[in-house]
């Protein structure tokens, strides 16, 4: 009778042991394989040492535009106070090429200002070189507009040609290779001959 109570199970009906492996076929095919997991990894790094790179070059960037920057600014702080001390040393070359040249008879105390003053204006040219200032005669030279500024302009004589500076009124002064001062120049025009 204890046979009889027993149900047997259905045909149809698959045993635990039968539907396990399907189980696992699903959870496989679910989960990536190694190489899956080594590619996506090996993307990822990539991907984060162009990211690294990237940010590498705009740190050596940001470094060399800070450098120039104070460089600049060392350079080029003084700028304003330059211009003024230029103008100062065009006054002072003024007034020493307005002093009458030597002569015999002139007094003894005359001939010491005149080599006083004239020590002066080459020493006060010399500091301002030690300190990057720099005055450029643009006389007989090829006129540049970054450098001179044409007050006027006269026939190119003999020999001569056009666009040559004639005459320097004042000179160039530069801070460090910029333009403190641009010359004040006469440049040589075409004659009417020449354009004819």
């Amino acid at each position: 009778m204890s046979e009889q109570n027993t149900p047997t199970p259905p045909a149809a009906e698959a045993t635990p042991a039968e539907s396990e492996p399907l189980a696992m076929n699903d959870a496989e095919a679910a989960q990536p394989t190694a190489e899956d997991s080594i590619a996506a990894l090996e993307a990822e790094v990539a991907n984060m040492r162009d990211k690294w790179l990237r940010a590498e070059a705009e740190m050596q960037n940001l470094r060399a535009r800070t450098q120039r920057e104070v460089q600049d600014a060392r350079n080029f702080a003084v700028q304003r106070f330059a211009r003024d001390v230029v103008e100062q040393a065009d006054n002072l070359h003024r007034g020493v090429a307005a002093i009458p040249a030597a002569t015999d008879s002139e007094p003894e105390l005359f001939s010491k200002l005149r080599g006083g003053f004239e020590s002066l204006e080459r020493a006060f040219a010399a500091m301002l070189e030690r300190h990057g200032i720099a005055k450029q005669d643009a006389t007989g030279k090829p006129f540049d507009p970054e450098l001179h500024q044409a007050m006027s302009e006269q026939p190119a004589p003999e020999g001569v040609a056009a666009g040559t500076v004639l005459q320097a009124w004042t000179p160039a002064w530069t801070l460090n290779g910029r333009l403190l001062k641009p010359a004040m120049v006469v440049v040589a025009s075409a004659s009417i001959d020449k354009a004819v």
